[in-house]
């Protein structure tokens, strides 16, 4: 096994897809059926969890830095945007959505925050839309909350620009 400079460092902020952003604490060597494998050991603040990920394995499953301020920029330049429903079936939609949701692409996760946001004179969101909606919505606030904490910003501006951003598309 060839090494490779790792591109993450402890104390770190990073996006890990399935759970949103972290924090490295340490990289870690532990022995794994037989093997020595050096493991990112990230700390999800808000799900109060630990995740180990194997150093070689980081960007394989799609670990990423943070957005730089220009694709979030452009992530909150996708939320003004139109709605764009497709006709296809909900359970195919849902199946995109979520994986896009999974991504850990911001402008991808913003698609989705545009595309089911409803304003309150719009019709009811079933329970399966609402949920994939806070799901896309709160892993978009959470990085940019981060990437606003990272840069020195104040944290709930980002917040509230982004609810700003979604109640001004009703203009």
């Amino acid at each position: 096994m060839t090494k490779k400079k790792n591109e993450f460092s402890p104390d770190q902020f990073v996006v890990y897809p399935a759970h949103g952003v972290g924090k490295i604490v340490s990289v870690e060597t532990q022995e794994v059926a037989g093997f020595e494998l050096e493991m990112f050991v990230i700390a999800f603040e808000k799900d109060k969890m630990t995740l180990r990920v194997p150093t070689h394995k980081a960007t394989d499953v799609g670990m990423r830095a943070l957005a730089t301020p220009d694709v979030v920029n452009h992530a909150l330049k996708t939320l003004r945007g139109k709605a764009k429903v497709k006709k296809a079936m909900w359970s195919r939609r849902a199946q995109e959505y979520e994986q896009k949701i999974n991504s850990g692409d911001l402008i991808a996760i913003a698609e989705v925050v545009r595309d089911l946001h409803r304003q309150d004179d719009q019709r009811e969101q079933s329970y399966s839309e609402r949920q994939l909606y806070e799901a896309a919505l709160e892993r978009l606030t959470g990085q940019a909350v981060i990437d606003a904490a990272v840069a020195g910003d104040d944290e709930n501006a980002a917040a509230a620009q982004i609810g700003s951003v979604l109640v001004g598309r009703a203009a």
